[in-house]
């Protein structure tokens, strides 16, 4: 059963300040995931971003850091710290998957264009097969470099198509229940 990684799901997330967002089920989607990992005994990781900025929201005791209580981990799950977008840089992340023997996993969380996407890619250059669950990741509302304010769906669907093929396969939460249960998910 491919692991179920939770990425950056802490209360900080949830604060207005967090600018607009698409994607208002990811909650329910992942804890959905969640439940249906913890139901078949299946490995859970949730990454948790610690940051290296003063006064940010995710810096060491700042009630932003906490995991949201919904979605805070188990104590017989992984958890893996980081304080860059990839959960794979300087966390023990590919080691702890390698000892285990696992090849692929299933990735949901925060922000589709930032977390979630930096770890896919990582996990694709890896060798590891990666599944990014769409409904049960989210990004914020973007601005680019020439100025243009970009909708937060469109920068989820963007984020989603760079990784889609070369980095990993983009699948859904149903999709991703029929990962856990080993069944081979439909071609989308």
């Amino acid at each position: 059963m491919p692991p179920l990684l939770i990425i950056d799901m802490q209360v900080g997330m949830t604060w207005p300040s967090a600018d607009v967002r698409n994607n208002l089920q990811a909650e329910t989607h992942i804890a959905r995931l969640l439940g249906a990992w913890r139901d078949a005994g299946a490995p859970v990781v949730h990454v948790h971003h610690i940051s290296r900025t003063p006064g940010s929201p995710f810096w060491p005791g700042q009630p932003g850091v906490e995991f949201q209580p919904t979605l805070a981990p188990r104590d017989d799950e992984h958890v893996v710290e980081k304080n860059v977008p990839d959960a794979f840089t300087h966390s023990g992340l590919e080691r702890w998957l390698h000892a285990r023997g696992h090849r692929s996993l299933v990735i949901a969380g925060v922000s589709t264009n930032n977390s979630v996407e930096a770890t896919a890619r990582s996990a694709g250059n890896l060798g590891f097969q990666a599944h990014v669950v769409a409904d049960a990741c989210f990004a914020f509302d973007l601005t680019d470099l020439r100025g243009v304010r970009h909708a937060a769906e469109e920068v989820h669907q963007m984020a989603l198509a760079n990784l889609h093929g070369e980095y990993a396969t983009i699948i859904d939460t149903a999709t991703a229940a029929a990962l856990l249960a080993g069944l081979r998910p439909p071609l989308s």
